[in-house]
């Protein structure tokens, strides 16, 4: 990977196992840094797609690229479909972009990845429901995100508090978040259980998105 990226060869990489997603396995399989030292790359396109939308988007950029080498890094569990509505453009190929918006002026915006966009989702709506309002950005590519112009990078954000959700470690997500504490995520090794057992255990839940963000609105 790291000569691909020094070479500039477009090389498509089609990684598996993403997360603590995998279950069972364990810890050994679980590969909880891999987001970040792939990001550290120069030259080097990471990509977590949150559905099978994300996916053909997210081979098409990377089949457009002519000296950037990508990385697809997908799940292993079933996810839903989040995107139902043709769009005219590739979504992914902007890097990030709003996927669930809210209702008039945002209170928090949800940014996630891959398997965890449904889960900022259902917390959308949840948190909808006690009148506060969630923006939800699907962000499968940061390096895709930064060659955007400011002025889109900024729409997308937004100026309200934000909070990123992402089964891996957190390391490089606080120049999004724009201050510490404002990721749920892992924060050390997995461990072996079912996937659902996993995720609740690690605190990577909807019920946990809910909580953290009325820590942070309140």
């Amino acid at each position: 990977m790291r000569l691909s990226s020094l070479m500039g060869l477009r090389v498509i990489y089609v990684l598996t196992h993403d997360s603590i997603g995998l279950g069972e396995d364990g810890p050994t399989h679980q590969p909880v840094e891999t987001l970040a030292s792939l990001r550290a790359l120069p030259n080097h396109n990471v990509i977590r797609p949150c559905d099978a939308v994300e996916t053909a988007e997210a081979w098409e950029c990377a089949l457009a690229e002519a000296r950037t080498p990508t990385s697809l890094v997908l799940t292993r569990q079933g996810l839903p479909t989040l995107r139902t509505t043709p769009e005219d453009e590739n979504l992914v190929g902007k890097g990030a972009y709003v996927i669930s918006d809210c209702n008039g002026e945002r209170d928090i915006t949800l940014l996630a990845t891959g398997s965890e966009v449904h889960l900022a989702v259902e917390a959308q709506a949840a948190l909808e429901d006690d009148g506060i309002k969630a923006c939800v950005v699907s962000m499968p590519c940061w390096e895709l995100f930064e060659q955007q112009q400011s002025d889109y990078r900024d729409q997308v954000l937004g100026t309200a508090p934000r909070l990123a959700i992402e089964a891996a470690v957190g390391f490089g997500w606080e120049k999004y978040t724009r201050g510490p504490n404002r990721f749920i995520g892992m924060h050390g090794f997995g461990a072996s259980a079912p996937a659902p057992e996993l995720f609740k255990h690690f605190g990577i839940t909807t019920d946990a998105i809910i909580a953290k963000v009325k820590e942070i609105v309140n």
